[in-house]
Formats: C-alpha cells, structure tokens, sequence
C-alpha cells in the first residue's frame, strides 16, 4: 500500500472509537479511506456510522495533519502495516478483535511465524529469572521468535535472553513507539529494533494507560502460536493473557512453581485448568510439532521449492489425504509423489500422519496456501 494510502489509515487511527470495524465500514461504503476522510457528515452517515462516531470524525480532523504525521513516522523510523497488506502477520489476522493497522519499528521477518509469548510477572523471583533465562536460550537456539510486552519482571528478562542467545524477540507496546514504558527499558528497546521489532496499534504520542494493557495482550497472543506463562499472579496481567490465548484458540503452556508461593498460584491454576505442564523447553516444541523447525528452516534456505512441490501443496490440506488421491489429482507417477513428499516432510511443509496419509504442517500451512492459491 502507498504511503499516499497510509496516510488516511493513521488519520483514521487519530480519532478516539474508530477501529477496525467502523473501518471496514468506511472501506466498504466509500471503496477506500481517502474518499472517506473528504466525506461529508451527511455522506458518513450513509454509510452506517453512528451520530458519536460522525462527532468525533468530524471535530478530530480539523486537529490532524496527516503530512505531519507521516514525516513524524518517517523521524521515528516507523512504518505502517494495514490488515490488507502482504507483510501483516497472518496468524494476528485470524483473531475476532485484531488491529486494522500495526506501526512497526525494527523488522518482522517470515521466520517471525513460529514465535511463542512469554510472560509473567512483573516481580520476578529467583527462581522465575533463572526458568526464563534457561528456557527462552533453549527456544531461541531453536529458532522460536519470542514475544513479550516489555514490562518490567518476566516480560523484560524473557526479551534479554532471547537477544543473548543470538535470538529474534518482538515486544508489544500498549502506546505509542515513541513512548518506551518503562523508561528504564529504552536500552532494551533499541536492541530489539536491532534483532527483531517493536509493534503497536497506538499512534505516535499514545501515553500508556491502564484500559490499553489488555487490548495489547490480545495482539501478544494472537501472533503467537501459544502463550507460556512462567509466573503470574491470579489477577495478573499474565493471566489474561492466557484466557486470551485460549478464546483465540492458542496453546496455553505454564512453569509449575511452589504451592507457597504467591507468584506462581496463577500458573499453579492454569495447569489445574487443562495448561501443558512444562518442564523443559522441549514440552513446547513437541505440543506444537516444532522440534525440527530449525532443521526445516536451512532445508527450506538450501532446498529451493520445486513445481512439484507447489502441485502437491495444492493436493493436500487439514484433512489426511491418502498417497494413491495425491498421484491420482496430481497425475503424477508414484515415484515421483513419493519422493517429493519425503523431501517436503523433511522441509516441514507435510505430515505423514499414518498408512501414508499426509497433510499440510500446521504450523506452515496458511503461509503455503497463500503462496499456491
């Protein structure tokens, strides 16, 4: 999307109750927002918006300089992702309540598709550092992004690791990307912009408030195959974050802690509740079938995909689908099917799920299917 585009996404951004779906009701109506920024209160009323949102639309825009406000992105080293564009995360966009347009700052790369959430606590003990510390270098040593909220505990200690291990971390702000909070973190900030990307929904000059915490969980999760949870209070933050997950259909992981401390009685619950015990960071790679995502990621580098490759892809799905049906739909002989599905397995494009069945990885697929449709 042009920055000519862009440019009425973060105006619309600007004004307080206009989110995603008063968006795409504004997109839908007008065909797009430049011709929705120039409508009349009487247009903007036809379009379905209510009398508060047309209110706030028309005494906000006086206010906005959109120019302004893209050479303020353009000091910051900030760029805008719209729903619609390619690079917008594809997981996020599976959520009910997911942002119309993120502002990044550092860089999101493909490989950013196997990223899990850490959090926690914001008072960490002993023994929550040292679970942090050991299991995110384990996960970044095997290729998992790690995405936290940058807070002061779990959230931070979660990100350092990642980035000592020679890892890839993303942190989810609940304001503006000009506003590190806490201010103690900015070192912290500036590293991560370096391996990996600061995100937020909020515009430039958003301060932190309390209402804006949670709505930043739901992207933390929502980007994220699952959520472990090291240590959290009942009523913590952490714990919402899980509750999230598990309405956005992710795995929900928890570290057990002492039954006498109060920092873990939030994931002493989670585990009650049906959360994967984990021990060591190889329960998360098993529960969600990413043992071999680095073995699979320098296969697919060295390995280039062939046409074969991209006809079988088509063949296959979420349901299991028998070697015979794939040679028949793709009239390709057996040899050749077979062959090119052993290499795919190796990639982590396919499963093998039993008596030659196969189906498409869960964790590669929608990315697949983007590329073949």
């Amino acid at each position: 999307m042009s920055n000519e585009e862009i440019k009425y996404w973060v105006g619309f951004s600007l004004i307080p109750g206009i989110g995603r779906v008063k968006l795409t009701q504004l997109e839908n109506y007008f065909g797009g927002l430049e011709d929705a920024w120039g409508a009349t209160p009487a247009e903007l009323k036809q379009s379905g918006l209510d009398s508060g949102s047309i209110r706030a639309i028309t005494s906000w825009q006086p206010k906005i300089s959109l120019e302004a406000e893209m050479e303020k992105l353009n000091r910051y080293g900030v760029r805008v992702l719209t729903c619609h564009d390619q690079d917008y995360p594809s997981r996020l966009k599976e959520i009910y309540d997911y942002p119309p347009l993120l502002y990044v700052r550092g860089s999101l790369l493909p490989e950013d598709e196997w990223c899990l959430a850490v959090v926690g606590t914001r008072r960490a003990t002993v023994y929550g550092r040292q679970v942090t510390e050991e299991i995110v270098a384990d996960l970044t040593q095997s290729r998992i992004t790690v995405v936290s909220g940058l807070a002061k505990g779990i959230d931070s200690i979660a990100h350092r690791s990642a980035l000592e291990a020679g890892g890839r971390t993303i942190a989810v702000f609940a304001c503006g990307l000009d506003v590190v909070y806490p201010a103690e973190n900015a070192n912290l900030a500036r590293s991560i912009i370096q391996r990996g990307a600061l995100i937020s929904e909020y515009p430039l000059g958003t301060r932190p408030k309390a209402d804006n915490f949670p709505r930043r969980n739901r992207i933390m999760s929502g980007l994220s195959l699952g959520v472990l949870v090291i240590e959290a209070g009942d009523t913590s933050g952490a714990m919402i974050t899980a509750h999230l997950a598990l309405e956005q259909n992710r795995e929900v992981f928890a570290i057990p802690g002492s039954i006498l401390s109060p920092a873990s009685t939030g994931t002493n619950h989670l585990i009650q509740e049906g959360a994967k015990l984990v021990g060591d960071y190889t329960d998360v790679l098993e529960e969600l079938n990413l043992m071999n995502v680095a073995h699979q990621m320098e296969m697919k580098e060295v390995v280039p995909p062939s046409e074969t490759e991209s006809l079988l892809l088509k063949q296959l799905g979420a349901e299991p689908t028998h070697i015979d049906e794939v040679c028949r739909s793709s009239s390709l002989p057996m040899s050749t099917v077979s062959s090119t599905l052993a290499m795919m397995e190796l990639k982590g494009l396919v499963k093998q799920v039993g008596n030659m069945n196969y189906v498409l990885a869960r964790e590669v697929r929608e990315e697949y299917r983007v590329k073949v449709e």
